[in-house]
C-alpha cells in the first residue's frame, strides 16, 4: 500500500472519528494493530498532525461565532471574555496532566488491549447516559457557568486513555453539568481547537528535523482530507444526536471494541 493511500485513509478515520464520541486515538491505534497502517515514528506523528485539519473545519463551521467572540473580547462582551476564560480553564487541566503524566500514559496504557476495553465501557456508559432524564438548564456552548468549564476540563482528562475519547468524556460531563446535548457536543468542539492546536505544535517542534518534503506531501494529503470529512461528520453529527441520542455510537464502539478482544484472543 502507497503512503498516499495510507493518508487517505487515515485521514478518513481522523476526520470521522475526533468528534464524534467514539475515540479516533482508538481507532487509530487498531487500523495501526490490524490493518499494518502508520506503524512506525512518522506515522504516529502523522496522526497527530493531521488533526489539525479536523480543527480547521471547527473554525471554518463556526467562524461567525468565533469571529463574534473575538470581536467581543476587545468591545467589551461580558459573555465573549468569559468564555475564552472558559475555554482556557477547560484546557488548563490537560496540559497539567500531560506534562506530569502523559510519558507514563503513552508508555504504559496505549496498547490495543486498553482502548478494546475503553471502547467497551465507554460504550455502555453512553447507553446508560442516553437513558437518563437529565433536566438540561444550559443551551448555549458560549454561556456555561465558569465552575462548568473546570469540571468538564478535568473529565476531559479521562480520555488521555486511548479509547475513552476526548469529545465523549466532554460531552458526558456538559450533560450531567445541565447542558443539553447541542451545547455539550458544540462545547466538546471548541475545547478541541486549543487542545488539538497544542498538541499539533508540540509533536511539530519535537520531530521539525525529521520533517523531509516526501514527509510534508503525504501530511497534506491527510490534512485535506480529515479537514473535508470532518466537516461533513460535524454538520450531520449534530443534527443526528440531537433528534437521535447516542446510542448508534454508544453500539458502535461495544461492536469494535468486542470484535478487537476477539481478534487480539486469536492471537491476530
Amino acid at each position: 500500500m502507497s503512503d498516499a493511500i495510507r493518508a487517505v485513509i487515515l485521514g478518513i478515520i481522523e476526520g470521522v472519528t475526533e468528534f464524534l464520541p467514539v475515540s479516533s486515538t482508538g481507532h487509530l491505534l487498531l487500523a495501526e494493530r490490524f490493518f499494518h497502517l502508520g506503524e512506525g515514528a512518522f506515522w504516529d506523528s502523522f496522526t497527530v498532525l493531521i488533526q489539525l485539519g479536523a480543527i480547521l473545519a471547527i473554525v471554518v463551521l463556526y467562524f461567525k461565532k468565533l469571529w463574534d467572540v473575538a470581536i467581543g473580547m476587545f468591545t467589551g462582551d461580558v459573555y465573549a471574555r468569559r468564555f475564552v476564560i472558559g475555554v482556557l480553564v477547560a484546557f488548563l487541566p490537560a496540559v497539567i496532566v500531560g506534562l506530569v503524566a502523559g510519558k507514563y500514559i503513552k508508555s504504559m496504557l496505549f496498547n490495543p488491549w486498553v482502548v478494546c476495553f475503553s471502547l467497551i465501557v465507554g460504550g455502555a456508559i453512553l447507553l446508560w447516559v442516553d437513558k437518563l432524564d437529565l433536566k438540561a438548564r444550559e443551551h448555549d456552548a458560549t454561556r456555561f457557568p465558569l465552575l462548568m468549564y473546570l469540571y468538564i476540563g478535568i473529565a476531559q482528562c479521562i480520555a488521555m486513555i486511548p479509547g475513552v475519547s476526548r469529545s465523549g468524556a466532554s460531552i458526558v460531563a456538559a450533560m450531567f453539568l445541565g447542558a443539553d446535548k447541542r451545547a455539550a457536543a458544540e462545547f466538546s468542539f471548541f475545547l478541541a481547537i486549543p487542545t488539538m492546536i497544542g498538541a499539533f505544535a508540540y509533536d511539530f517542534y519535537k520531530n521539525r528535523s525529521e520533517m523531509t518534503m516526501d514527509h510534508m506531501g503525504i501530511v497534506a494529503i491527510g490534512f485535506v482530507v480529515s479537514f473535508v470529512t470532518a466537516i461533513i461528520v460535524v454538520k450531520t453529527f449534530l443534527e443526528y444526536v440531537t433528534r437521535h441520542g447516542f446510542v448508534v455510537f454508544a453500539w458502535w464502539r461495544v461492536i469494535v471494541g468486542t470484535l478487537g478482544l476477539i481478534a487480539l484472543a486469536l492471537g491476530r
